[in-house]
């Protein structure tokens, strides 16, 4: 007898409590006013350099903190605890993505009102992840120039199911001899219209255009400036 079914049925009662759950927190992003920017991508592609850059250079503009998934280690939540800003580990054990359940668990103790910005950091996969909506606003899918320009092609879902893809190491691009229009190409292909980042962690190129996009900068009163100054220097 197949078991087909049955595992098709306990399938889609994991993907519905998990959509329920967040719908849920995205109600509560929205209550507290904190945008929600999620990251997915294979292992390597620069997700954590990256965001690295990202906490740093926003800290002083506003509120900002990070979640990071792994499998096993610390060791990324450490790196990024370098930028100063608020990082919690969530370490998934055999789980080879995040769901609604380890978010809301790695919240717990946090006071979303106490922040502007969050991102979320998947365990490095194309795959899993396409499936489990987190209840973020944004969802950017990263891709490095090492990994081929076919990626979009072989993975479909999570580029369909991510807003903005960024392109990561664009300072070795040349070295690998990586095709950019025949990238953008296979990206517009899947996903007709999504806009594409081009950025180097390492150099800092494109980063000032993709945290434009990420943060617009909002005028600030003069008390949210205290509030962000105080929260930058650790107050």
């Amino acid at each position: 007898m197949s078991t087909q079914p049955r595992l098709v049925e306990v399938r889609q009662n994991v993907l519905k409590q998990n959509d329920l759950l967040a719908r849920s927190l995205r109600e509560r992003f929205r209550e507290a006013g904190v945008r929600v920017i999620s990251l997915v991508s294979s292992p390597g592609s620069g997700k954590t350099m990256l965001l690295e850059e990202l906490l740093t250079r926003l800290r002083s503009q506003c509120r900002v903190a990070a979640l990071v998934g792994d499998l096993a280690t610390e060791n990324d939540a450490a790196r990024l605890a370098r930028s100063q800003a608020p990082v919690k580990q969530i370490t998934t054990g055999t789980v080879c993505h995040l769901d609604a359940v380890m978010i809301e668990s790695a919240l717990a103790d946090w006071n979303l009102a106490d922040l502007d910005l969050l991102f979320i950091e998947n365990v490095g996969n194309m795959v899993c992840p396409s499936s489990y909506d987190w209840g973020e606003e944004l969802r950017l899918v990263l891709m490095s120039v090492t990994e081929g320009e076919d990626k979009p092609l072989k993975y479909p879902t999570i580029f369909n199911t991510a807003d903005v893809a960024v392109l990561t190491k664009m300072d070795i691009a040349a070295a690998v001899e990586f095709d950019l229009a025949a990238a953008q190409n296979n990206i517009q292909q899947v996903r007709p219209g999504m806009k594409v980042f081009q950025v180097s962690g390492k150099t800092g190129a494109g980063l000032e255009m993709l945290l434009d996009y990420l943060y617009p900068r909002p005028v600030l009163t003069i008390e949210k400036r205290v509030q962000v100054q105080l929260t930058a220097e650790g107050i």
